[in-house]
């Protein structure tokens, strides 16, 4: 006796459908409701190395950065935990292509070393990020209906409303002793893909311009 073939339910979404991004190009991320936004990685500090006159003195430049800024920006911080894997492969290699004993036993002390800190305790990666946000708002009428624009004519408006801001950004963290770098398609497209598709090392893209398909579609 056959059962008989149940109804199934149609797929209603698909994890695109969840994918705010709608396009990376020309440094810019463009989102599915036509905002955008342009990004800056900045380097860490080791605050705590500091003296008590350089922490005081760099907190109070980095309020004064944040006061002198006429348009909004959001501070991210991507945390993931640090697969170092590759540098214990590494000093295992210096261990094998040493042959004098100290040096060799001094390695592996450091190398043990290593490992117990690791096993005992979260060792993270962080990145610092500067992001300058751009709305269909600054469109003026038109940017009140996001469906009526033509995605183009948002990405030219958002270019010459976001690059500047960028620029000021750079020339502001570098009178504060930091350094700053703009992330371009590549860079862009690489961290928002692992930040999708998380995995201990993450995954360097080959260069965007290759790819002669979509990545993502929504359907």
């Amino acid at each position: 006796m056959t059962q008989p073939n149940r109804p199934t339910s149609p797929i209603k979404a698909s994890t695109q459908s969840f994918t705010e991004i709608d396009e990376i190009k020309d440094d810019i991320v463009l989102l599915k409701d036509y905002s955008a936004a342009t990004v800056i990685e900045v380097s860490a500090v080791n605050f705590w190395l500091l003296s008590s006159e350089e922490q005081n003195s760099m907190i109070y430049a980095y309020a004064g950065l944040l006061n002198s800024l006429s348009f909004p920006v959001q501070v991210l911080i991507i945390s993931k935990k640090m697969d170092i894997s590759a540098y214990l492969d590494y000093l295992q290699e210096k261990v094998n292509k040493t042959t004098v004993d100290l040096m060799k036993s001094r390695l592996n002390s450091y190398r043990d070393f290593i490992k117990n800190v690791v096993k005992k305790n979260t060792v993270l990666e962080k990145r610092f990020f500067f992001v300058v946000p751009f709305s269909p708002l600054e469109l003026g009428v038109s940017g009140a209906n996001p469906k009526s624009l033509n995605k183009d004519y948002v990405i030219s408006r958002a270019k010459t409303a976001l690059y500047p801001k960028r620029d000021n950004l750079l020339r502001l963290l570098s009178k504060i002793g930091l350094k700053a770098t703009p992330l371009f398609s590549q860079e862009l497209t690489e961290i928002y893909y692992n930040l999708y598709n998380p995995s201990a090392t993450g995954r360097r893209l080959a260069p965007v311009e290759s790819y002669t398909d979509v990545v993502m579609t929504q359907t």
